[in-house]
């Protein structure tokens, strides 16, 4: 398998990942909340939250750096 064809595949698969963890993660924020009358206070991410927000950056870190090394490689 050559470079250009797994960072391909990484790149794909990274991105699929990336969107669907991003889709996954729980908004508090409602529409009242774009006027400025939003009550919830700040909270902490925990347990299972947390993991999906910390893979959420890995992947996206992957993701990004796959099209860089894309990028970089010759055709």
């Amino acid at each position: 398998m050559q470079l250009g064809s797994f960072l391909e595949t990484l790149t794909f698969i990274s991105a699929i990942l990336t969107i669907l963890l991003v889709l996954l993660q729980q908004r508090g924020a409602s529409l009242g909340s774009g006027s400025g009358s939003s009550s919830e206070l700040y909270t902490k991410r925990r347990g299972l939250e947390k993991s999906m927000f910390i893979t959420t950056i890995i992947f996206a870190v992957i993701f990004v750096s796959s099209i860089l090394g894309l990028l970089l490689i010759p055709a």
